[in-house]
């Protein structure tokens, strides 16, 4: 045999056995009594005194600390749901413990924050994979600090995502309660975790890059001998680890490779799994958090939209506010957006969509110095044509989203393009190839992103968003310290700190000429049960956005026509509007207008509206009375149209109000049932006429039974429609050309209903499937009867059954001069997993339809064509 010294064995390698290797010597799980993660707390102390307050309120610090405190003690839990339980801490560290770095741990289950001196210092959260249980109380313990200190815990009985019963997004559990299970001091040893991290990323490189590749066995290879030469026992050897990761780390990227712009971001639903007044206080643990990482992490940049939760935090959390506006001062903490809300991109009305951008951005000129040059939108359910026009009256040419990378059906083409609106206006717009808002920065993010990227050859950057999201939470400190380390190393994309001015900047200036771009709406092929679930919450959202139209009208009038009286001037009422727009706004939260979100927001949704009509309503009148003047009662009836065309139809005066005005006799008039009055009126643009008789005369509605075809006939000179006995539509004929507009053999007003079972995304899909589930409803309980025989309306009624415990009642209703039959509908509905719809099949063929949108209309084809 040799006579050289033996050496370490060369073992022909087994991929899988090798990666796993490695992985149990990182592991939080197995082998931790001998494995490197088992040595990154190697001393722990028990808290000296554990106090505790419980309150159903979520009250303030100052509060908090005056209240009676009892002893209790790790192990105990606490609930129930959505209650508030404060903890006062007393902290002595060991003396022994000087030299080290000392953290205080502590896991409730649940989301928490640390005060400290009446500071919000941290938040933190426990019971969920977004974990955050520590909180540094110095980075290295000498003699003059003090070992004594005293901490306020104020723990939330909800976890990151709510309370969910079963699933995540079932109904909350109410009755759920939290174990605390670690509160205590630990070292922590920073040599054993910068060694854990260099394990990470290289473990991760040989795990994610594809097998073929040169540089995942290299990874393999160097993350198997750091635990060779690694003895977890002997600090001495961690130093020659390091070493090994540190020249693997340092082999530096090609010219070529693609550029990745890191950003923290914590994407924070304003109301989703929890409660308005829920997201204030995660405002506060998440950007507490992030302002806390800055001061260890000087290249950290954090993205931060919403002006609404910056106000909140501005209210609530002042001192953190202060903290906030200094980080933004240097660009580092980074308000985006430009709207009040991240809010639906489907629904609001382009009146209500300029509002978004114009009280957030107001919001942001005059908190920070600057307007938002981006639209940032990363979860909304799809987006208006008409955004880009609307983005740029704010002064925005950018847009960032990622939502729509779920696409069920049609994978969308693009990650950097130019998006061009129903104008024209064009706008760049950036979706994040990782199709994630909440990475953690690890190497298999950097690779999807590189790998996803479709605009490869014309564009080389990218956005990554890194940090825990929805519920907050925002980057931590591994998060931090795994992109530190993948900077440029060779087989994985180059990772700048970055901010969306600095990417969107690069791009315009390098490769913007290189860009596709896409006309028209961005629609999103999911979620399309989201226009119709809650309806309430639409209503409200519509009936809201007339009054804030008829309000700012009529004020604006009253203004003007007092302004040179000192003795009779109108005040425009710019704070209570103001007031109640913001609040509106925050119900368009894209989670609370599509009605995804748990009933106690529905709730304060509802509640939201009702403040809104109330205050509106009594704004309303005073501006018409100062228009018009007041006038005793006994006066000339007379109506207001603030609509921006000349309108002739009824006006319907409520019984007890028609009693107090004097109505001309030549004025064409109807009593109803009810008492109410019918009058037939006329009236200028966005102007004011009394009562009077009609110019012309007015031609009778008429009702009439046709026996023969069993239905009913209501006719008014200008259509005739035929109604059968549950309600239907048989005929509906323009009487000028005589074209029907029912499809022969078909019927209009044909209630169906149908399963909606979905996936998974409950309140979110109706999935196509739904559409082989239709059942016509035929069970009529009232059949069609008169109820209005004119002149100026004819009316039938008719009620059918859904089912033993759902009905319709329903009004179908003809008015004279009018081209509309009009179908007045309430449903009592007590059914579960059902959609309710009504067909009208029409004597129509084209392949496209226009719907309305924002300031606009497009088309869709009626097909189903790729």
């Amino acid at each position: 045999g040799s006579n050289t010294a033996p050496s370490m064995a060369v073992v022909a390698k087994n991929r899988r056995a090798t990666l796993e290797r490695v992985e149990k010597f990182i592991s939080d799980v197995y082998f931790t009594d001998v494995n490197l993660r088992g040595r990154l707390y190697p001393h722990k102390a028990p808290v000296t005194s554990l106090h505790h307050h419980c309150t159903p309120d979520r009250i303030t610090y100052e509060d908090a600390i005056s209240r009676e405190f009892k002893p209790t003690q790790v192990g105990h839990s606490f609930g129930n749901t959505w209650s508030t339980h404060w903890f006062k801490v007393e902290l002595d560290i060991p003396e022994d413990w000087e030299g080290s770095e000392v953290r205080f741990i502590w896991d409730s289950g649940s989301e928490a924050m640390v005060w400290q001196d009446g500071d919000p210092k941290q938040g933190l959260t426990g019971g969920s994979a977004c974990t955050r249980t520590d909180f540094i109380l110095t980075k290295k313990l000498d003699k003059t600090q003090p070992h004594h200190m005293t901490l306020y815990m104020e723990m939330a009985a909800n976890g990151l995502f709510g309370a969910g019963q079963g699933t995540m997004i079932s109904a909350p559990d109410p009755n759920r309660t939290f174990q605390l299970a670690r509160a205590e001091l630990a070292v922590f040893d920073r040599g054993v975790y910068d060694l854990l991290m260099d394990f990470e990323v290289i473990y991760d490189m040989a795990k994610h890059l594809p097998e073929e590749n040169q540089r995942s066995y290299q990874a393999l290879y160097t993350a198997n001998q750091m635990v060779n030469v690694c003895n977890v026992g002997d600090k001495s050897t961690y130093k020659r680890a390091r070493e090994i990761a540190r020249k693997f780390l340092s082999q530096r990227n090609g010219d070529s490779q693609h550029v990745i712009h890191a950003m923290g971001h914590c994407h924070i639903d304003s109301a989703w799994l929890w409660p308005y007044a829920e997201t204030i206080r995660k405002c506060g643990r998440s950007w507490a958090s992030a302002v806390r990482l800055m001061e260890d992490y000087p290249e950290f940049t954090f993205t931060c939209s919403q002006a609404q939760q910056l106000a909140w935090v501005k209210q609530h959390y002042p001192s953190l506010y202060q903290k906030i506006q200094a980080r933004v001062t240097e660009g580092r903490f980074i308000p985006v957006g430009g709207t009040w809300v991240e809010m639906d991109g489907n629904i609001p009305s382009g009146e209500s969509f300029v509002r978004q951008f114009l009280f957030g951005q107001k919001f942001f000129k005059k908190e920070f110095g600057a307007y938002c040059k981006e639209f940032w939108l990363p979860d909304t359910f799809g987006y208006s044509a008409q955004l880009p026009q609307i983005m740029a009256g704010a002064g925005i040419h950018r847009f960032l989203t990622q939502k729509l990378s779920w696409n069920l059906v049609n994978k969308f083409p693009h990650n950097t393009f130019q998006w061009e609106g129903l104008d024209g206006t064009r706008c760049l717009a950036h979706f994040p190839p990782a199709d994630n808002y909440g990475t953690e920065g690890k190497v298999e993010d950097l690779l999807k992103t590189a790998k996803n990227n479709k605009e490869k050859g014309r564009v080389n950057n990218s956005v990554l968003l890194y940090g825990y999201g929805d519920g907050g939470g925002g980057p931590t400190e591994d998060m931090l310290e795994r992109l530190k380390r993948l900077t440029d190393v060779d087989g994985l994309p180059r990772v700048v700190m970055s901010s969306p001015d600095k990417f969107f900047g690069k791009v315009e200036k390098e490769e913007s000429s290189n860009l596709c771009s896409w006309v028209g709406e961005l629609y999103l092929e999911l979620h399309q049960g989201t226009f119709t679930t809650q309806a309430q919450i639409k209503k409200g959202n519509r009936q809201c956005e007339f009054l804030f139209h008829n309000i700012e009208l009529l004020a604006t009038l009253a203004w003007a026509v007092t302004k040179g009286n000192d003795s009779n001037r109108y005040e425009y009422p710019s704070a209570p509007l103001s007031h109640m727009w913001r609040l509106f706004l925050l119900n368009q939260f894209h989670d609370v207008l599509p009605g995804s979100c748990i009933k106690t927001v529905v709730d304060d949704a509802l509640q939201y509206y009702k403040e809104i009509q109330t205050s509106g309503n009594k704004l309303l009148q005073e501006a018409t009375e100062k228009l018009l003047g007041t006038k005793a009662s006994g006066s000339v009836a007379g109506v207001v149209n603030t609509l921006s065309w000349d309108r002739e139809e009824l006006v319907e005066i409520p019984a007890g109000l028609a009693s107090d005005m004097v109505i001309d006799s030549s004025v064409a008039q109807q009593v109803l049932d009810d008492g109410t009055v019918l009058a037939y009126a006329s009236c200028p643009s966005m102007g004011y006429a009394a009562l009077a008789a009609p110019e012309a005369e007015v031609w009778p509605v008429s009702v009439s039974v046709d026996e023969h075809q069993g239905s009913v006939v209501l006719e008014n000179g200008y259509i005739s429609a035929s109604i059968d006995y549950m309600g239907r539509v048989t005929s509906l004929i323009l009487l000028d050309t005589d074209r029907e507009a029912i499809t022969p053999g078909c019927l209009g007003n044909q209630f169906v209903l149908f399963d909606d079972v979905p996936l998974y995304w409950d309140a979110w899909d109706v999935m196509d499937y739904h559409l082989e589930t239709r059942k016509p409803l035929t069970d009529v309980s009232q059949q069609v009867h008169i109820a209005e025989s004119g002149p100026l309306r004819a009316a039938v009624q008719v009620q059918i059954n859904i089912s033993e415990k759902s009905y319709i009642q329903q009004t179908i209703s003809l008015d004279t001069g009018s081209m509309e039959l009009r179908f007045n509908t309430q449903v009592e509905w007590q059914e579960n997993r059902k959609f309710l719809k009504v067909e009208f099949p029409l004597h129509v063929r084209t392949t496209e339809a226009t719907y309305e949108t924002a300031f606009g209309h497009l088309r869709r084809p009626t097909h189903q064509n790729t």
